[in-house]
This record gives C-alpha cells, sequence and structure tokens, in this order.
C-alpha cells in the first residue's frame, strides 16, 4: 500500500505521483537487482527528519558551525555503533556514497601518478579500483588482475606476481560482481609482501559480514570501504573503517577538508538506525537466509540450465552467461523487468560483447530476503526467471504478462518492510 505523503501531495502533485509509482513498483515486483534492498520505516522516518537543516563541516567537537548539541550525538552514535559492529578501531561515516568512500583512501595514502591495483572492471570489480574510464584510473596507473578461464575464481598466485612485479601504494580487494568468498588473508599477506595499503570494499558484503556471513576483513585489511545500504539495509550513504587509529586519522582528513564540506546529518541518523538493527540477533538470521536464498536460486538456475559463472555463488550475488540461451543479457534484463522482475545486465569475465549490450545478468537475493521469502521460494523464481529469458529470445510478450501477474500475487502475499506500515 502506498504511503501517505500530505505535504507532498499538497506542493508537488506531480513528484508525488511519481513517488507513488515508485512504491507501488517496488510493493508488487521481485528486486532482484543484488545492489539493491529495503529499508526499514525506521531508516526511512530519519532519512527525512529536519536533521537535513543543519549543517556540520568538521567532525563531532571540532565543528566550524555553532549548534551543534544534538548533531554530534547522532554523529558519535553511528560511529561508536560501526566500531562496535565490525570491530574496528576507527569509523568514519560522512563519506557521501561509496566512489567518495574510495577515493578517500587514494587522497589518504597515495599521490597523482602512482600504482594502484584491483580487479579489473569485467571480471568484477568497481569503477573506481583503478578502471581507466574512471578518475581513479585517469589519475594513477591502475593494474587490473582478473579470474581465471577456467574457474572464474581469483588466482592468488596471479595476484602475487603481478603486486610483486608492480608494487602498487593500494591493492583493492572486493568488487560488484563477485559472487564468491573474498580470501581477505590471502590478499593481506600480498599486499604486506608489496608493501601496499590494502583496501577493502565490502560495499556489496557488509550486511553479511555484519550477520557472520561472510569473514570479515578485519584483521588483514588496513581500510575498509563500504556503502551503507545493499545488504546492510540502511540509506544511500558511505562508511570508511581503519583497524589502527593513526589510519584512521588519515582517513578522517582526506573525507574532511580533502573531498567533501558539510556531513548529511539526515543519513547519518539513518546510517545510526541500520547500523543498531544490523546489531540485533534477528539480522544474524537474515545474512545467513541471504546466503541460504542465494544458493539455492543458483542451484535452482543451474538445473535449468543457466551458465552460472564460477558455477554457483557463496553470497548474496550470482552472475549468469546468458550465451548458452541465445539471448544477449540487455535484452533479457528488459523482458524480465516487463515480467516484474527486476534485475542488471551485466558482463561477464572474458565477454565477448561491449558492457553496454554484455552477455550476462546480475542477480541477487537481499530485497527478496528482506520480505520474508525462503528457499522454497526459490524454484518458483528460477523457473519465473528460466520462462522470462525464454519469452525474451522468442519475444513472447504474453508469456512474460503471465509471469508478472504471478510475481505480483507472491508480492502481495510478502509486503515490503517501509511500504507495508
Amino acid at each position: 500500500m502506498p504511503l501517505d505523503h500530505p505535504a507532498l501531495n499538497a506542493a508537488d502533485p506531480d513528484l508525488a505521483a511519481l513517488v507513488g509509482a515508485e512504491e507501488r513498483l517496488q510493493a508488487d515486483t521481485l528486486r532482484l537487482i543484488p545492489s539493491e534492498n529495503y529499508v526499514s520505516a525506521a531508516v526511512l522516518e530519519a532519512t527525512g527528519t529536519v536533521l537535513t537543516n543543519k549543517y556540520s563541516e568538521g567532525y563531532p567537537g571540532r565543528r566550524y558551525y555553532e549548534g551543534q548539541q544534538n548533531i554530534d550525538p547522532v554523529e558519535l552514535l553511528a560511529i561508536d555503533r560501526a566500531k562496535a559492529l565490525f570491530g574496528t578501531e576507527h569509523a568514519n561515516v560522512q563519506p557521501y556514497s561509496g566512489s567518495p568512500a574510495n577515493l578517500a583512501a587514494y587522497l589518504a595514502f597515495a599521490e597523482p601518478g602512482d600504482t594502484v591495483m584491483g580487479m579489473a572492471l569485467p571480471m568484477g570489480g568497481h569503477l573506481t579500483h583503478g578502471w581507466g574510464v574512471s578518475a581513479t584510473g585517469k589519475w594513477f596507473r591502475g593494474v587490473q588482475y582478473g579470474v581465471r578461464r577456467d574457474t572464474g575464481r581469483i588466482d592468488f598466485d596471479e595476484v602475487r606476481e603481478l603486486a610483486l612485479k608492480e608494487r602498487p601504494k593500494l591493492i583493492f580487494c572486493g568488487g560488484t560482481a563477485v559472487p564468491r568468498t573474498i580470501d581477505f588473508a590471502a590478499f593481506g599477506e600480498i599486499a604486506r609482501e608489496a608493501g601496499a595499503v590494502l583496501v577493502a570494499d565490502v560495499a556489496h558484503i557488509a550486511g553479511l559480514i555484519a550477520g557472520g556471513a561472510h569473514p570479515s576483513p578485519v584483521p588483514h585489511a588496513d581500510v575498509i570501504s563500504t556503502t551503507t545500504h545493499k545488504t546492510l539495509r540502511g540509506p544511500r550513504g558511505a562508511m570508511l573503517l581503519a583497524t589502527k587509529a593513526d589510519t584512521g586519522k588519515l582517513i578522517d582528513k582526506a573525507v574532511f577538508p580533502g573531498l567533501q564540506g558539510g556531513p548529511h546529518n539526515h543519513t547519518t541518523a539513518a546510517i545510526a538506525v541500520a547500523l543498531r538493527e544490523a546489531a540485533q540477533p534477528s539480522f544474524r538470521a537474515y545474512a545467513a537466509q541471504v546466503v541460504a536464498n542465494a544458493k539455492a536460486l543458483a542451484e535452482a538456475l543451474a538445473e535449468r540450465g543457466f551458465d552460472l559463472v564460477s558455477g554457483g555463488t557463496d553470497n548474496h550475488l550470482i552472475l549468469m552467461d546468458l550465451t548458452p540461451k541465445d539471448v544477449p543479457g540487455k535484452i533479457a534484463a528488459k523482458a524480465l523487468d516487463r515480467a516484474g522482475i527486476v534485475v542488471n545486465y551485466n558482463t561477464v569475465p572474458y565477454d565477448p560483447r561491449k558492457p553496454f549490450d554484455p552477455s550476462g545478468v546480475r542477480i541477487g537475493t537481499p530485497s527478496l530476503t528482506s520480505r520474508g521469502l525462503g528457499t522454497e521460494h526459490m524454484p518458483a523464481v528460477a523457473d519465473w526467471i528460466d520462462r522470462g529469458v525464454t519469452a525474451a529470445a522468442s519475444g513472447d510478450e504474453t508469456a512474460l504478462k503471465a509471469i508478472r501477474a504471478e510475481v505480483a500475487e507472491l508480492m502481495a502475499a510478502y509486503p515490503a518492510p517501509g511500504l507495508a506500515e
């Protein structure tokens, strides 16, 4: 059921109509984009508070504006909760999003022109890990590692050889399309041997780490960068965590005044709420269920003949190569969208197609798990995907409409958090 927005309806009915349409879309579709989720009503409320009215350049106790009597405690709540949840010495909750958070790591530990190392974007990495079209690849000398053709997994002998040859200032591990457990210990050992700072970008798996469903990078990485949405189920923001206080000081200086001005206090408040929610026993159950659902979905898709990169998943994410299905990823994704199944087209390792028209699709289970779906529902989800991809190949719009009706019926039985009030 759409939420009530009386002031917005009165002030701007056009925008209110669009918000209402998005609420209905999020309510009656099956959202499988692995970087999306549903926040709680409490997180939504915190994001919309009067804290958005306040400017707060600086850090708690060291601001450039007066009137911080309530703002400082809000940020300190978020900081303390982040440190406790992830077990770090330092936390900065001010980055506006994941990319600026990663940029702060560059500013703190490297100079323009320095060599940096990360997973190649087509292999599952992120733009800000030194890829050429990103500022990080233009201002720094980026070298990339990938995955093996035969396994779809990282070859750590190759990573070590590259790191010792190139001697990067920074090594990034993590990415946007990595369906397997990240071996932080192996990356940490390589970084120490190469004399590099290891940055663990856990944006996708932060909630799984917090919930005990994925190993933590804390004993191995110098810096941990993460968004606060995705599996963590917070607002669209970011954090930088450090395992040592001295490293934290460098990070703070890089974030402010290095990259940005005043923090978004309403977002900081919502991050604090999300971190409190993530510290509850129910969140550990959620994180475990996300992984269980992903594994069950991967198994059901494999049984239907889908080619899964690396053969499956260890986390929340599944990457599929649709080449054997004889349909490009973009065409499949758009057809599935018409069927009420929201995915994104994505490159696969060694993809012969162009990035804007790739061979694969990327799916994940955070959102459907937040709605209460379990492993018993995954065969039906796999069947819808299978039927949708088949319909995409043949142009069968009638089949897509039928799937959409079935999806809407199931979604009505599992209301979305934040939209069910």
